[in-house]
């Protein structure tokens, strides 16, 4: 893990929410977005992926989440995934050996693609976003909303 911040401070989450504001409706029109860097005439070229990368890191901080950027192939220990995914570590090894997540053994050590965790962690997402639109809908036909 590179760069872990616990939660960012309110003039933080400010300034965050502002450059996000700024950033949204940005749409290079190639591959790259050219940045010009305060107080110089330099100009950055930044990949499409990396902006789209700085938009969610601002996004979270904007909403007072702390930040971990984590590169697709580090491996993480059972305890740093638990950590990730705010659940307890046997509960990550139950989903280890469930099956959910992929891993491989180092000796008895359990390591997980950060990768693998990601994928887990978006397939959960859609997953939870399945059921509250459902719950929505039933309580609607219901006319309980």
């Amino acid at each position: 893990m590179s760069a872990a911040h616990d939660r960012p401070t309110v003039v933080e989450q400010e300034q965050a929410r502002q450059a996000l504001q700024l950033l949204r409706d940005v749409d290079p029109a190639g591959e790259t977005l050219d940045v010009t860097v305060a107080g110089t005439e330099e100009s950055v070229h930044l990949p499409r992926a990396a902006l789209d990368l700085i938009r969610e890191v601002l996004a979270n901080m904007a909403a007072g989440q702390g930040v971990t950027v984590v590169p697709a192939h580090a491996e993480l220990t059972t305890q740093q995934a638990a950590q990730m995914l705010n659940v307890s570590r046997p509960h990550v090894i139950k989903l280890l050996d469930e099956g959910h997540i992929e891993y491989r053994l180092v000796g008895r050590h359990r390591r997980i693609l950060a990768s693998s965790l990601l994928t887990y962690q978006r397939t959960q997402l859609g997953t939870t976003r399945a059921a509250a639109d459902e719950l929505a809908a039933l309580t609607e036909d219901l006319g309980l909303y």
